[in-house]
């Protein structure tokens, strides 16, 4: 028997069939046995593969496709489901880490850059296949699609020794752990580079790396994959002994039976979807136009959006017929054939996308009161730098040079010494020098002023247009080359220009792209927030932990964290997955920390829509308290996660780059910072005047004026005084 009735899938568009079915089904088919993924060593039987049927997969996931490419299309996908079940054969159920460690090493040796350098003689099928595809897909498509879907695709591989060694330990990921890794290791980003191939629409390399492309592809990857852990957790679960799979997690994090679980895994899928929708028709049109991207650019990021609709229409369909899945559901089908899908199931809201309008509903500047705040779990000890009464005081002048606690600014000069900055960069580097400490604390002033400015200035105007600009513009007051810079309008970009050119000075060229690219990010996403803001639209849940790393400004202080090590650290380090994860989890303890403290603040004093607990409580449906428990849940699986990530899968990088002593001791440094990193946050949240009820009370009528502002995008600010409550 079924563990659950599958639920009510949101369907917008309807399943299409290649007419080449039939064609790729008999290549395929060939090929297989041509590369010894069907034959007498083969993981496989015949029986078994027709059942799997991946040449319908293909034909409904790329219904336009011609048919030579369909047929390239198709082996790829027999080769990467292969490699999925020849893996778990020969290293999931005997647990040899070593031997996978191995086996993965060389795949990447038979997808080389430039085609013509050849490939070492494969000694299996999966070598072989990969070789094969290779060569044959590569050549009609440009370096950076070569480059994009490389590194791709070596993550899909690389990532199944993350299950393994989950597995060997019988560890269970937190759902946000799951999703950012469940993108690489279930190979939909994967799918949507083979998008790029089998549509004849290679996106535009001014928008490849914009946020509304790789939302786009988030969301795709997200949905399929959640949608494949719907359909598969019998196999996976009850037959395979598999620990990844969004409904096993949704059932220990949440407490929840498989039932109650995989509908909430549905809803989670459907909110990607909708995020999906909403980015191919608000953010896309606009990455174009501000890009300048030309008219056959925007046909083919058109044809790559439609290309990924078809794929989730008709990865669906296929999931509904392969014998590889669960797919006994309780709808009561009527019309069958050939593009039917959609009018087989019944008009409920959800298939409708009714559901949507949900995100919309949100009520602002309601009574919360203030929150019972959960247990930290917090076991590093605070540490504060002596120097911390001298950058105050440094601090308090510099803020007051700026403008930013003179009569008609955001904060007065009582909030400015309430709030306590050098506080919290005492506690993020107890080892700086008096200097560091108090450039520290002016990037942290700086940081919080311009989290006040984008929604006190744009938000209550709801002026996305001007935050827009304003962002755009912040930019030029970071020059890489430390050249000349605009002259200053008000005391986001007086403080900037300052902060940058004493900070940066002293850096390489590299690092100050970084430290540029870091800066960006944040006010990027700053931005983002004032767009929701205007439509009054609470982000999708993952989309909102995944910017508010980037608003909370975790990019900014870890990069000033990071470059005393990158003389000692390679930048491959740096680069790692397993580095970038320890640094998330991190951030999102910090971020989810905020959170929590600032709830009341934000949500019934400015009407903000941007918290976690609030995310949690519109799409849980569950009461603030509840909302407040299950962030604190998170934040400590996200901390015990940060020392999983140190203790197990680390060890094992630093073995394989081979990292030296010095680098080592160095690494050792950085994550020591990381766990002061987020102690000093707790302290800080702790300590500071910004978020006790009796502040917010005393503090509610806001400074007005804002005068300094013109030009462009400004208009807003004339506003403020008017529209903040």
């Amino acid at each position: 028997m079924q563990p659950f009735e599958l639920p009510e899938f949101y369907l917008p568009y309807p399943a299409r069939l290649n007419p080449g079915a039939e064609n790729a089904r008999e290549h395929a088919k060939r090929w297989a046995y041509e590369m010894g993924v069907l034959g007498p060593e083969s993981v496989w039987t015949e029986e078994e593969y027709d059942a799997h049927d991946y040449a319908s997969l293909c034909a409904y996931t790329h219904p336009d496709s011609p048919g030579p490419v369909l047929d390239t299309v198709t082996d790829w996908y027999v080769w990467v489901f292969y490699f999925d079940d020849h893996f778990l054969e020969l290293f999931k159920r005997t647990h040899d880490l070593e031997g996978a460690q191995r086996y993965l090493d060389r795949l990447p040796l038979f997808m080389p850059a430039d085609p013509s350098l050849g490939t070492p003689e494969p000694l299996h099928p999966v070598e072989k296949g990969l070789a094969d595809l290779w060569a044959r897909t590569v050549p009609a498509m440009s370096p950076r699609w070569r480059e994009r879907f490389a590194l791709n695709t070596a993550a899909l591989l690389d990532e199944s020794l993350w299950e393994l060694v989950n597995i060997n330990d019988g560890r269970i990921a937190n759902p946000v752990e799951y999703v950012e890794m469940r993108r690489r290791v279930g190979g939909a980003p994967w799918s949507s580079d083979l998008v790029e191939y089998a549509t004849g629409c290679e996106l535009p390399d001014e928008i490849a790396h914009s946020r509304a492309v790789d939302v786009l592809r988030d969301t795709f990857a997200d949905a399929v994959h959640l949608r494949n852990d719907l359909f598969s957790y019998q196999r996976e679960i009850q037959e395979e002994g598999e620990l990844s799979n969004a409904v096993l997690v949704f059932q220990e994090f949440f407490g929840h039976d498989a039932q109650t679980a995989a509908d909430l895994v549905n809803d989670l899928l459907t909110s990607r979807l909708h995020q999906f929708d909403h980015t191919a028709v608000t953010e896309l049109p606009a990455a174009l136009a501000e890009h300048a991207v030309p008219a056959e650019g925007a046909l083919a990021a058109a044809g790559w959006v439609k290309g990924l609709q078809d794929w989730q229409s008709g990865g669906h369909e296929w999931h509904m017929r392969s014998s590889r899945y669960m797919n006994k559901g309780p709808v009561s089908y009527s019309p069958t054939g050939l593009g039917t899908s959609a009018a087989r199931l019944p008009p409920g809201p959800r298939n409708l996308g009714l559901d949507r309008f949900r995100a919309y509903l949100h009520v602002p500047f309601r009574r919360v009161g203030p929150s019972l705040l959960p247990d930290f779990d917090m076991p590093y000890p605070l540490r504060l730098s002596p120097h911390l009464e001298h950058a105050r005081r440094e601090n308090n002048a510099w803020a007051r040079r700026m403008g930013f606690d003179v009569p008609g600014a955001l904060w007065t000069e009582r909030q400015l010494h309430g709030f306590d900055f050098p506080l919290c960069s005492a506690g993020l580097d107890p080892d700086a020098s008096a200097h560091e400490l108090v450039l520290s604390s002016g990037w942290l002033t700086w940081g919080t002023y311009i989290d006040d400015w984008f929604p006190r200035v744009h938000g209550a105007a709801l002026d996305a247009t001007g935050a827009r600009a304003f962002a755009r513009r912040l930019p030029s007051f970071m020059p890489v080359d430390l050249g000349p810079v605009p002259p200053p309008l008000n005391p986001v970009e007086t403080a900037l220009a300052d902060l940058w050119t004493r900070t940066a000075g002293p850096m390489s060229r590299g690092q100050r792209e970084g430290f540029h690219r870091a800066i960006a990010v944040m006010i990027e996403g700053m931005a983002w927030e004032v767009a929701n803001e205007a439509q009054h639209r609470l982000p999708d849940p993952v989309d909102y932990v995944e910017m508010r790393r980037l608003t909370f400004g975790s990019d900014l202080t870890m990069f000033l964290s990071r470059i005393g090590y990158e003389k000692s650290i390679p930048p491959e380090v740096f680069a790692s997955r397993t580095l970038q994860s320890i640094n998330n989890a991190a951030a999102d303890y910090g971020t989810f920390l905020n959170d929590l403290f600032s709830y009341q603040k934000e949500i019934e004093f400015e009407g903000e829509l941007h918290n976690i607990v609030l995310i949690l409580e519109h799409f849980l449906d569950v009461s603030k308290e509840r909302a407040v428990e299950f962030t604190g849940r998170l934040m400590r699986q996200r901390r015990r996660q940060f020392e999983h990530l140190v203790a197990v899968e680390l060890p094992v990088l630093c073995d394989r780059l081979g990292l030296s002593e010095e680098a080592r001791t160095a690494l050792d440094a950085y994550l020591e910072e990381l766990r002061d990193w987020m102690v000093a946050i707790l302290h800080w949240h702790r300590a500071t005047s910004r978020y006790p009820e009796a502040e917010l009370v005393g503090d509610r009528a806001l400074p007005t004026g804002v005068p300094a502002l013109t030009g462009l995008g400004t208009a807003a600010a004339r506003l403020f005084a008017e529209r903040t409550p």
